[in-house]
């Protein structure tokens, strides 16, 4: 399993940022046919993701597409469905119904391009009242959707919300994302971006927040803040070295009959082991990624 710390945004009709964005250390890059193309641009640039598509690269390639509700959605998944496409990012989404067409549409330019079925991955935004308040419906729509991500930006304008430094006007929506997802059986969202590109500890504090209600990686829109947020999201090794010796720990007691046991003053059963080894298995996928 591929590690999902960070997804970086470059605009799909800007040649130069597209060719550099997967020499940036993100696990995954968003190419954008979305808010970073200008109206008229939007046709002509989805062919321009498409031959990016095909280009070596590191990582997982997306395109974030225009919204299900907007007049270029369709055409913006009928030109990008194809090889060399790991997933699409779908904004704005406010109802069940419209992922589970769009998880339709999907499937059907699948068998009919000969790709693997549900091998697309789809990740919705949840980034409106509307959205935030269908999210268990939606979490919920048996879809391929493996995971959601939360943006701030519509959410905080929809709801007419002052987006602070502090962020903790995002509390709500970022638990409620968190809640719904382990509900639905879900990965862990994906959280929204920062916009303050230039601070670089202000990104990192968001992301560290975002981690301890559940996220488990942040969208980037400036390629600096990738270092940032994949150290948020990764163990240090103080957490991993003691992740290590709980595992070995619990499984000597367990060998031994016992399935509770004391280290270093910690009470330690199998939901503190469980987290250890999740632990782990989070090591494994970002080593794999670099």
């Amino acid at each position: 399993m591929p590690a999902y710390r960070s997804f970086l945004f470059a605009p799909g009709n800007h040649a130069r940022k597209v060719e550099k964005v997967f020499d940036c250390g993100a696990d995954h890059v968003i190419l954008d046919l979305e808010d970073a193309v200008a109206k008229a641009e939007k046709v002509a640039t989805r062919a321009l993701v498409v031959e990016a598509l095909k280009r070596p690269r590191k990582g997982g390639a997306y395109v974030r597409v225009n919204a299900f509700t907007t007049e270029f959605c369709y055409g913006d998944a009928v030109a990008v469905v194809g090889p060399g496409l790991d997933g699409i990012i779908l904004p704005m989404v406010e109802s069940r119904e419209q992922l589970v067409a769009f998880d339709w549409l999907v499937g059907a330019l699948e068998r009919e391009r000969g790709l693997k079925p549900g091998g697309i991955d789809i990740i919705p935004i949840l980034e409106t009242g509307k959205g935030i308040a269908n999210l268990r419906t939606i979490a919920a729509s048996g879809t391929r959707v493996k995971r959601m991500a939360f943006g701030a930006g519509d959410y905080t304008l929809d709801m007419n919300m002052e987006w602070t430094l502090a962020e903790s006007e995002l509390e709500h929506a970022r638990a409620e994302m968190a809640v719904a997802s382990r509900a639905a059986g879900l990965e862990a969202p994906i959280d929204t971006v920062w916009v303050h590109i230039k601070d670089l500890d202000g990104v990192a504090r968001s992301a560290k927040r975002a981690r301890q209600l559940g996220f488990q990686g942040k969208m980037c829109i400036y390629p600096p803040q990738v270092e940032r947020v994949n150290a948020a999201f990764t163990p240090t090794e103080t957490e991993i070295a003691f992740a290590r010796r709980v595992v070995a720990a619990f499984e000597q007691a367990e060998r031994e009959g016992s399935s509770s046991i004391q280290l270093d003053g910690y009470f330690i059963d199998y939901p503190i082991v469980y987290k250890a080894r999740r632990t782990l298995d989070l090591v494994r996928a970002t080593e794999r990624a670099t």
